[in-house]
């Protein structure tokens, strides 16, 4: 996927999490609310001085946008998970498995 879809999630993300909607985020940092649309929906790509801007309204860091990891496909996520857990030991497996199969049921 590509930079621009991927930041305009996370900051989406990063917006509903803080309950907040996106007119309120666009008057904050001072731009039209079509154009935080755009920014969220990947059609266009922040300033960097917007950028700034949206952290600072989000009480988050700047790396903190960038950061989307988790919006990964199923199979890379998958596949990050088994390499995570490769290396772990029997015990710490185990409770992994534990924590997992909680989180599932």
């Amino acid at each position: 996927m590509e930079l621009k879809k991927l930041l305009g999630r996370r900051i989406q993300e990063l917006r509903k999490s803080k309950s907040m909607k996106q007119d309120e985020l666009a008057e904050i940092i001072n731009i039209a609310t079509r154009n935080l649309s755009n920014i969220e929906t990947g059609r266009c790509f922040p300033s960097p001085e917007n950028i700034e801007k949206i952290a600072n309204a989000l009480n988050c860091k700047i790396k903190d946008l960038f950061d989307f990891e988790h919006q990964q496909d199923n199979e890379d996520l998958y596949k990050g998970i088994v390499e995570r857990i490769k290396p772990v030991s029997r015990d710490r497996l185990q409770d992994i498995y534990k924590i997992t199969k909680a989180l599932i049921d």
